[in-house]
This record gives structure tokens, C-alpha cells and sequence, in this order.
């Protein structure tokens, strides 16, 4: 069952691969009623404690498949359902420390029946947009 905030409490975590702690994940839902052909996703930048991951160190996970940036905006007959979580996955080696970790998201979804001058989206704002923005949970626990 999804939360009702954008970013999820369950999912986030660090990736461990062969033992190692290679990266973490945050896992976020659509806030766009009707859900998104996933050429239409606008990815911005990530922020955890501060730190700013930009969109292209950001994997998109959407229905078991994994996307760069590149190929998100080249998947038109991919669709991320009003129901399901994206996973969000950044590598980095050691992933996250344990505690608590204040996580901001930004990402929007074009329409394409807005006028172009209102289907605008500033990636490395801190503003909503039309259809996104940016979105933050405080105090997300890794154990």
C-alpha cells in the first residue's frame, strides 16, 4: 500500500551488492492522478542531508526495469501507474549511515495538453511546477 506522501518511508535503504554497500535507494509515487508515459517524466535533482545528486547520477527504477535520464525520455510505451512506487537508485560507495537523513525529490511530469508556456519545469528549482516539483521528508530512518 502506497503512502500518501510522494517520497516513501518503505524502500528507503542502502543497496548492498556481493556483501557490499554499493549505493542507496528512495522509493517515491506518482502524485499525477492518471500516472505517466515515462517519456513525459521531467527528472531533477536529488538532495539528501544537503547533498545534491544531480539527475543524471539518478537511476529511475519503474516497473522492474532500470532507466538513465536518457533512455526515461526515450520510453514512450513505458507507463509508471498512478499505483506504483519508482525506485530511485544512486550509487555510491558506502551507500548511507545508519540514522536519520532528511531526503528532497524533484521531479514533474509534462501534459501534453497544456500550452507550452505553462508546461515548464525547472529542474534544479525548489518551486512546484504545472505538474511536480519538489518534494521532501524529513527524518527518513536507515538501520
Amino acid at each position: 500500500m502506497l503512502e500518501s506522501q510522494v517520497i516513501q518511508y518503505r524502500g528507503f535503504h542502502n543497496i548492498i551488492k556481493h556483501g557490499e554497500v554499493v549505493g542507496f535507494q528512495i522509493c517515491v509515487r506518482s502524485d499525477y492522478y492518471r500516472g505517466v508515459w515515462l517519456s513525459q517524466l521531467r527528472p531533477g535533482k536529488v538532495i539528501v542531508d544537503g547533498v545534491t545528486y544531480a539527475k543524471e547520477e539518478v537511476i529511475w527504477e519503474i516497473n522492474g526495469k532500470e532507466y538513465t535520464i536518457e533512455e526515461l525520455s526515450q520510453a514512450s510505451k513505458d507507463f509508471w501507474r498512478v499505483t506504483d512506487v519508482a525506485t530511485l537508485k544512486i550509487y555510491q560507495e558506502g551507500g548511507l549511515s545508519q540514522g536519520f537523513h532528511d531526503v528532497s525529490v524533484r521531479f514533474a511530469a509534462s501534459c501534453s495538453y497544456m500550452p507550452p508556456f505553462l508546461d515548464q519545469f525547472d529542474e534544479e528549482g525548489e518551486d512546484r511546477s504545472f505538474n511536480g516539483g519538489t518534494y521532501t521528508r524529513e527524518n527518513m530512518i536507515i538501520v
